[in-house]
């Protein structure tokens, strides 16, 4: 999954610690997310959006063409 966390985040003047509050995560939860290394729940994505008064699309997306278990559709 793609995403658009950290440009968002700072968009809105926010620190990694300050969006994990926000959110009720941890900085380094936020840190992975960033870094595509950690995909979150609909509803964390969903928390993070509100956070920073964006869309989901917006911030969150999967390139087509790849799915879930590796095979492109």
């Amino acid at each position: 999954m793609e995403n658009q966390v950290k440009v968002s985040r700072v968009g809105v003047h926010l620190t990694q610690q300050q969006l994990a509050e926000r959110v009720g995560v941890t900085r380094q939860t936020i840190s992975l997310i960033e870094k595509g290394k950690y995909n979150p729940t609909l509803k964390l994505c969903l928390e993070i959006c509100y956070a920073v008064n964006k869309t989901l699309d917006e911030v969150f997306w999967i390139e087509k063409g790849s799915g879930t278990n590796g095979e492109n559709k």
